[in-house]
């Protein structure tokens, strides 16, 4: 089988832990050159020191548009090129609206939004001029139906969705980057940690279905970018059994 990752570079942003962290090391695993982002710096050399292959830390804050083209800019300096950026940073704050935490939804439209398009915007003039390169934006099941106390996390979600898809038609046929969309169910990671609404904490904390791991949604991505050239996978959805809906 021929190893269409052997030598790609992969910008990771969210690498500090969860799907970031597992897809880092299953791509390098695969023999990609992986270029690890996230706030953390901490993390992110704990996790370099894990990886076995070619792998470079970039501290980013996907939020800050400046970070956003510093990583790509020293990936580009660093090996050539950008043959994948994972836009996986996101953070999910869930909340009933009338509790008004104003402040997390604008986190999430940072992140979530702002985050992808910065990714996005960084790496296009390089993939269009090597006439070649892949974008793959972790949405969400969330960004395909609205669920209570996540009205503005689904929103960005379905943003998200909603740009990838516009990326795929206006760059794909004629530039060759392929875009993919990874919507996940419920996946085990520190997502949940950061919810500050009590009432929500409780309902997550009465969930009992089994979830999905990290490494099971790093296995779509890497299924995902290891296809050749004219093959473009455009979404992937991957709920946990038990998940209904």
């Amino acid at each position: 089988m021929v190893n269409h990752l052997k030598d790609k570079v992969a910008i990771v942003t969210g690498a500090s832990s969860g799907i970031g962290e597992a897809t880092a090391i299953a791509l390098a695993e695969a023999g990609a050159k992986v270029v690890l982002a996230a706030r953390r710096t901490d993390r992110l050399q704990q996790l370099k020191e894990r990886i076995k292959g070619d792998c470079l830390l970039v501290p980013t804050d996907v939020s800050n548009r400046s970070d956003v083209e510093n990583l790509v800019k020293t990936t580009k300096d660093t090996y050539g090129k950008v043959d994948i950026l994972i836009n996986n940073a996101g953070v999910m704050l869930l909340s009933f609206l009338d509790k008004l935490h104003v402040e997390e939804w604008d986190r999430m439209i940072d992140v979530n939004i702002k985050g992808v398009l910065y990714g996005a915007a960084a790496v296009i003039p390089i993939m269009k001029e090597q006439k070649n390169g892949h974008i793959v934006n972790v949405a969400s099941i969330a960004g395909h139906r609205v669920i209570p106390a996540a009205s503005v996390y689904c929103g960005t979600k379905f943003a998200v969705r909603a740009i990838s898809e516009g990326l795929r038609m206006e760059l794909s046929p004629q530039s060759g980057i392929r875009v993919t969309i990874i919507s996940p169910g419920i996946v085990q990671t520190e997502l949940t940690h950061h919810i500050t609404d009590p009432d929500v904490q409780q309902s997550v904390a009465k969930r009992s279905l089994t979830p999905l791991t990290s490494e099971d949604i790093a296995n779509a991505i890497v299924y995902a970018v290891s296809q050749p050239q004219h093959v473009n996978v455009n979404e992937i959805m991957v709920r946990p059994t038990e998940q209904p809906n």
